[in-house]
């Protein structure tokens, strides 16, 4: 019997129809733990370098861990992962909600999907039973209909469903999957990926069970973190605001996203933040699979009732764009969800079109009549519908910010605030600098999940002397430091994604160690994990993500930030006067992760 982990791998070859079961090493989770390390290992073993993330030659991998949908806390999540077709390099996404539990109960640990269907199909798992069927009925319909519609034809509400909405059939390059209709995996364009095999959604049903090898110390070790987790200063803000909470608190720091990170503070950020959706919409918290902070949200307001959103979201549609209608942001999550579509790629290609106009690069006859001027509600409307439909100037902006930047040129690329082709998220790096390393660095691009060194918010100054070498990993503004609380971040974020366990939990509330994820392990797997078995396995598939995107074209100048955050210093705020020595922090990383001077892993 193998503890923790359900035991098979299934592939799908959605072109000849052909499906197998296979048993999962266990001797070869060791070097990777589960969910995104084998993921990440079986592209590195298997993915043709030099496909186009379209073809039919692309592989779809969904992943879950060896504690996924276990007694321990939040272990709720699965990676999707393919060559991504946002970016061309690595690509993968997470989701929590239950459908990566599922996919557990029904024993399996991953899901190849490859080939691609001739007609639009999803993908029935119920234990052994597996089959491809039909989807012709639901094309074009929104992720809230679909998951409703498979529903209805099973009969059964239960099963857990990850679904594309239009965005994903149109193959709109930074399109989503959606589990729970709410649940986004929603970076590097997943969804395109989905669209492009005619995929519309994987249905699942498991009447398994996770069974550990040692349970009364696997529930001691997950009672621990339950304790850390409610015993975290963060807790009830957490709880009653999700991530929503950042809206003033990076407001108060400067580093809010104003008019495309033109300004770090907005003086209406009362009108949009956490507290007042809080207080105005929510109707109750919601949460995923075994998790005891709850953190997501139930809102209604006159137009829509929905799930949500998240910091990304409530930014990227509100300050970002200079945007003040808290209920206009509300309703563009919801239309977001439904149609499954990124948030932040398509608040950034707006951004990105409103600044050009502003500074006069363009104007409306370049946007098909489109009046892009800050925080139009119609203009932001229209250009979203057109995107996900690839209508007019919409077919443009599908295919993300660096692309749109490119083709239109005159100097616009220098506003597509973007790394390796990944648009930026909503934080400023000129005021938390171990952020803007990471963003350099990630391997799927602008990205904070792959590190989140949250660490340096935290002004705990005595404790970063200890665990990191020096008081400045723990000062925002100092770039002194940074690499070694980014090289220590990137692997704590990694390990989260192996056991599939949520970021905002493990990392950002920092109660996952090393130490005790391999007691964890142990426990549940019964498989000789220690904390140095852990961490090789975590440096390991960060070296091989870097030569996988080495061999996809990735080079020592891609890992970098766009102008505005190395040259143009922010002019208020608690931020002010900062911008991002970038390459310096680089080579730092580069010494300390133990590559040559040009990002080449050494061993």
């Amino acid at each position: 019997m193998i503890y923790g982990y359900g035991g098979h791998i299934l592939r799908v070859d959605l072109s000849s129809g052909r499906i197998r079961r296979e048993k999962t090493d266990p001797k070869a989770m060791l070097n990777v733990i589960g969910g995104r390390g084998l993921n990440s290992r079986r592209l590195y073993d298997e993915l043709k370098r030099d496909i186009d993330p379209l073809s039919e030659e692309n592989m779809l991998l969904i992943g879950v861990g060896p504690v996924t949908g276990s007694l321990f806390s939040t272990s709720a999540y699965m990676t999707i992962s393919g060559k991504s077709p946002m970016t061309g390099i690595l690509g993968d996404s997470a989701a929590g909600g239950f459908f990566g539990p599922e996919i557990k109960y029904a024993g399996y640990d991953q899901l190849i999907f490859t080939g691609a269907s001739d007609t639009l199909c999803y993908v029935y798992i119920c234990d052994d039973h597996v089959e491809i069927r039909d989807a012709a009925r639901l094309k074009g319909r929104d992720i809230f209909e679909t998951t409703a519609m498979i529903r209805r034809e099973l009969g059964d509400n239960s099963v857990q469903i990850a679904a594309i909405g239009p965005a994903g059939e149109n193959r709109v390059r930074f399109a989503t999957v959606a589990c729970n209709n709410s649940r986004m995996c929603g970076r590097t364009g997943m969804g395109c990926l989905f669209g492009s095999k005619n995929l519309k959604a994987v249905v699942v049903k498991g009447t398994g069970m996770v069974s550990v090898a040692d349970p009364l110390k696997f529930m001691t070790l997950c009672r621990t973190i339950d304790q850390r987790i409610m015993a975290h200063p963060e807790f009830q803000d957490r709880h009653d605001m999700g991530s929503t909470l950042l809206m003033k608190a990076l407001n108060g720091l400067g580093i809010l996203p104003v008019n495309h990170f033109q300004k770090g503070m907005a003086d209406y950020v009362d009108q949009i933040s956490g507290q007042t959706l809080a207080q105005r919409y929510k109707v109750k918290n919601k949460g995923c699979f075994n998790c005891n902070i709850n953190c997501s949200r139930y809102y209604l307001t006159p137009e829509v009732e929905s799930e949500g959103p998240e910091y990304e979201t409530l930014c990227s549609f509100s300050s970002r764009i200079g945007n003040a209608d808290l209920e206009f942001a509300l309703k563009m999550n919801q239309y977001l969800n439904r149609m499954g579509l990124d948030s932040l790629s398509t608040g950034e290609t707006i951004g990105w079109a409103m600044e050009c106009v502003e500074k006069g690069i363009f104007d409306k006859s370049d946007f098909d009549g489109l009046d892009f001027t800050w925080g139009n509600i119609q203009t932001i409307e229209t250009i979203v519908d057109r995107i996900i439909r690839c209508e007019g100037i919409g077919a443009e902006f599908a295919k993300g910010t660096r692309y749109l930047a490119g083709r239109m040129g005159k100097g616009s690329e220098t506003y597509a605030l973007h790394v390796k082709g990944l648009d930026i998220i909503c934080g400023d790096p000129r005021g938390i600098k171990a952020f803007g390393l990471t963003y350099a660095i990630a391997s799927r691009g602008a990205d904070h999940l792959r590190a989140e060194p949250f660490f340096e918010l935290t002004n705990r100054f005595d404790e970063a002397q200890k665990r990191f070498g020096t008081r400045d990993a723990a000062d925002r503004l100092s770039d002194n430091g940074k690499a070694v609380l980014v090289e220590f971040t990137e692997r704590q974020a990694l390990l989260t994604d192996c056991l599939t366990m949520c970021k905002n939990v493990g990392l950002s509330m920092d109660v996952l160690d090393f130490e005790l994820a391999a007691d964890l392990l142990r426990a549940g797997t019964g498989l000789k994990f220690t904390e140095d078995t852990v961490n090789r396995a975590l440096i390991n598939t960060i070296n091989n993500d870097r030569r996988m995107n080495i061999d996809f074209g990735i080079r020592p100048e891609d890992d970098t930030l766009p102008h505005r955050f190395t040259h143009e210093p922010l002019s208020e705020g608690a931020s002010k006067n900062q911008v991002v020595p970038v390459e310096r922090m680089v080579k730092d990383y580069y010494a300390i992760r133990g590559w040559d001077e040009n990002g080449v892993p050494q061993s």
